[in-house]
């Protein structure tokens, strides 16, 4: 099965498997940039898979779909 990353990641990263992409840095994803790599750097996320299991960021998510519920 092939996705279609091409709305999430650069287009440097359009057609590479999805754990490539996951394993890469945050600057890949569509709209970040090496400044964001070096502040997210800094919270120990250095890569996609880093960011997308950051707990605060799960956190986060959780209180927007709470929220949106409510709606």
């Amino acid at each position: 099965m092939s996705l279609n990353l091409n709305k999430l990641v650069d287009k440097a990263w359009e057609d590479k498997g999805i754990n490539e992409v996951l394993d890469a840095p945050p600057s890949a994803l569509e709209g970040l940039t090496k400044k964001h790599d070096e502040l997210l750097a800094e919270l120990k996320i250095k890569t996609i898979r880093d960011l997308g299991n950051w707990k605060y960021a799960a956190k986060a998510h959780a209180l927007v779909q709470l929220a949106d519920g409510e709606s």
